[in-house]
């Protein structure tokens, strides 16, 4: 069984996506931006990316340590370690896959960073 969750973004319908998406025990996040942040730097942009993360997850029925895959795509890859330290203070124990990469830009100009996060629930029971 198929369970999309929404994001609420308008861009939802034109574009065909959605926040995250269930299909059993798999959940995959759709590359999250820093929505909704003032932050200007690439640590609290992406502490926000994993927040928006953390709820879509949990209305799909999973959690933080579900997740196996992540993926940082960054405008400056000299961004890194800023970006090393907010992922390990998240991860630091869970030690999911990761991929860090530079792309040039994002839909937002003032993004410095988007995640994508792939989860593994070890319960395939779907979610309420």
């Amino acid at each position: 069984m198929r369970q999309n969750i929404p994001s609420g973004s308008y861009l939802e319908p034109i574009m065909g996506f959605s926040r995250a998406v269930r299909v059993g025990n798999h959940v995959a996040v759709a590359g999250t931006g820093p929505i909704g942040t003032d932050a200007t730097d690439t640590y609290g942009q992406l502490v926000r990316c994993f927040e928006i993360t953390r709820a879509a997850l949990a209305e799909a029925g999973a959690r933080m340590e579900d997740v196996v895959r992540t993926r940082i795509l960054l405008t400056d890859i000299a961004d890194w370690e800023e970006a090393a330290r907010a992922h390990g203070e998240v991860f630091s124990t869970i030690r999911p896959v990761i991929t860090v990469m530079q792309v040039s830009a994002f839909v937002d100009p003032a993004w410095r960073v988007e995640t994508e996060v792939d989860a593994i629930l070890s319960d395939p029971t779907p979610a309420p």
